[in-house]
């Protein structure tokens, strides 16, 4: 499998990094501006990941604008529904409003931190199976 961790904290991000090696190769960006980019790129090279992780707050870019601009961007190359990234939100807010804003961009899941390794492993299992 391949991953996109798109995190700020430095601690939050190598543990995720860490845990996630056991299932394949992650990709990281510090912000959402350097996610997109990246994500973009991907794409326009005929690749995809199988999964991306996305903080909220990220500075340059925040997750619920990378949402946006992910969609538009899969829009515009024709990748709709389902053939779209699959998204799952880390975050340390855990207000309605945004999970609500989050799930109309059609995000896989929202992990409030500290994130929890078993649901991190139902996330990937849904996603494999």
């Amino acid at each position: 499998m391949k991953f996109l961790v798109v995190e700020d904290d430095f601690v939050s991000r190598n543990l995720l990094v860490r845990y996630l090696r056991k299932y394949g190769e992650s990709d990281v960006a510090v912000n959402g501006r350097e996610g997109l980019d990246i994500y973009k790129l991907e794409v326009e090279e005929k690749r995809s990941y199988d999964l991306i992780f996305l903080d909220i707050m990220t500075p340059e870019m925040d997750g619920m604008e990378f949402l946006e601009e992910i969609r538009k961007f899969e829009k515009e190359k024709g990748i709709l529904g389902m053939n779209g990234a699959k998204i799952v939100m880390t975050t340390a807010l855990g207000d309605m409003d945004h999970v609500k804003k989050a799930f109309r961009y059609q995000v896989e899941s929202y992990l409030i931190k500290p994130i929890e390794v078993s649901k991190i492993e139902e996330i990937i299992k849904g996603i494999t199976e």
